[in-house]
């Protein structure tokens, strides 16, 4: 057994049985042990920002991390954006990143660089393997830095004769050093600031399974306190039967006057709400002055038990969560306006699906009538760097190919990673891809008015929107094996939606607005 089948035989030992890779020379051993082992599902990406986004999707929905597989440090770099994103969401990845041969680094050839540097920024592990019967035991020591509490990425950079040459075996994975709780004083703490007038209940990560969010329901009849999202959260259970909450709004102006007259916030798991970006004259934080932050929990706590804690705490029970009114659904027609793409989509989401977020501008107002849908995950992007959403929806398939999955994505974010559709459509993956191609950057659009930049001249323009040429996606789609349609009105939408939802593989519907 050389070190490459020692370690994939470690990963599937390990409980990580899907890699998600984009391999050349340095990994070919690898490659070649996956012949040799049953058990891992490797899927093939045409680009590694696609392997980490998928990564990211598939932690998000089986809970357990995927490994990848990239070339090199430029394989690791294309890759890094989606790392951002992943870290921010807490998902647990295991990247294996191919390096030369430990004798071949002095010789500076062309793709030698400094993999452990850039791997770090993105990873809480990283290490590098000195030789082949070291391998297995990395390979597990990065698993188990995957599982931990919170969940990390891992990057093992894996030297090409350490991949070759003979090694002992399979290693074990360390079991967890602690498991996941939460701390009895802050439930105190937060029980006393909760009884109390003007204070948020803040959520975010496992509070926002269908579990947490009965409880912050409880919770909130019992004490009248309001309870709201992040902006962007990693996964959150939406549809009828469940609680629906805002979400802290994206635009300063809109969010300064929805926070104004807290005293106090309790934080599950969130962040002090911060604006995106610095804009002149604006506030960095959202919070009024004088406003007390309480944590609760942090990621990697058990939040859903600090609930319960909580909710036991403040006498809450099931009977004093309140009954919520939920928008009326009904059939758009007409024009395609982001009320009647919205109205679509609640009519259209099936029972359990997973709808992937990235329609920026489009899908500000998406949230009030998704409420009313069938039940659902929603999840969301949660480091801001677009290309996303095609990816990570990607890998949402692959962890339940028995759900749908929709991806709400603008048109210039797809095209950051639209190799996506390909692997789709090689693994036959249920997504349903929705590009809203409004031929702009709207968001930069809106950007360049709210950090007080002037009237756009021409130049200018020209660096926002993405007309000449106009991009055909359904064109795109059908050169990667994806069936696809246009719609230019409601009715249209509703017709394509009616279409594609039901059927198993994947396809795209281009929303032209």
């Amino acid at each position: 057994m050389n070190g490459a089948e020692s370690l994939v035989r470690t990963l599937v030992a390990g409980g990580v049985d899907v890699c998600f890779a984009n391999p050349g020379t340095s990994e070919m051993h690898f490659v070649a042990a996956l012949d040799r082992v049953e058990g891992m599902r490797c899927v093939l990406a045409l680009f590694e920002g696609v392997v980490t986004g998928a990564a990211d999707g598939y932690f998000r929905m089986k809970g357990r991390p995927a490994s990848t597989l990239l070339h090199l440090g430029p394989g690791l770099a294309n890759g890094l954006a989606n790392l951002h994103n992943a870290k921010k969401a807490n998902s647990g990845i295991v990247n294996i990143v191919g390096q030369h041969a430990t004798y071949h680094i002095g010789f500076n050839a062309p793709l030698t660089s400094d993999i452990e540097g850039l791997a770090r920024p993105m990873s809480a592990w990283v290490r590098t393997s000195p030789d082949a019967k070291s391998v297995a035991k990395d390979g597990a020591a990065a698993i188990a830095a995957a599982k931990s509490a919170p969940p990390q990425i891992a990057t093992l950079i894996l030297p090409a004769d350490t991949a070759w040459n003979e090694a002992d075996g399979i290693a074990e994975v360390p079991a967890p050093s602690q498991r996941a709780g939460y701390s009895p004083e802050a439930v105190e703490d937060a029980a006393k600031v909760l009884r109390g007038a003007g204070s948020l209940l803040l959520i975010t990560g496992t509070a926002l399974t269908e579990q947490g969010l009965a409880l912050a329901a409880q919770i909130a009849g019992k004490t009248g306190c309001k309870v709201m999202g992040q902006t962007y959260n990693p996964r959150m259970a939406r549809g009828r039967g469940r609680f629906s909450i805002d979400r802290i709004p994206y635009v300063i102006e809109q969010a300064l006057p929805i926070l104004k007259d807290f005293r106090h916030i309790v934080l599950v798991e969130a962040n002090d709400p911060v604006a995106f970006f610095a804009y002149p004259n604006k506030p960095s934080m959202l919070k009024p002055g004088g406003c007390e932050v309480h944590r609760l929990t942090s990621g990697g706590d058990n939040s859903v038990a600090a609930l319960e804690a909580l909710a036991s705490a403040l006498g809450a029970k099931p009977t004093d969560a309140k009954p919520q009114a939920l928008v009326e659904l009904a059939k758009p027609v007409g024009a395609l306006t982001h009320a009647s793409i919205a109205q679509a989509l609640a009519m259209a989401i099936p029972e359990n699906a997973i709808v992937v977020d990235e329609s920026i501008t489009t899908g500000r107002g998406f949230f009030p009538p998704t409420a009313a849908a069938a039940p659902h995950d929603w999840l969301q992007n949660m480091g801001g760097s677009i290309g996303f959403s095609t990816p990570v929806a990607t890998g949402a398939a692959v962890a339940c190919p028995d759900r749908k999955v929709i991806c709400l994505v603008g048109d210039g974010s797809a095209m950051y990673t639209l190799q996506s559709l390909w692997t789709q459509a090689r693994e036959g993956l249920n997504v349903t891809t929705i590009v809203f191609a409004n031929r702009i950057y709207q968001i930069l659009r809106g950007e360049f008015d709210s950090v007080g930049a002037g009237e756009p001249g021409q130049r200018a323009l020209d660096m926002l929107k993405i007309d000449r040429p106009a991009l055909d996606f359904v064109a795109l789609a059908r050169g990667m094996g994806v069936a696809g349609r246009a719609v230019t009105t409601a009715d249209e939408f509703v017709a394509a939606l009616a279409e594609a939802i039901p059927e198993q593989g994947p396809r795209l519907i281009e929303v032209r607005m």
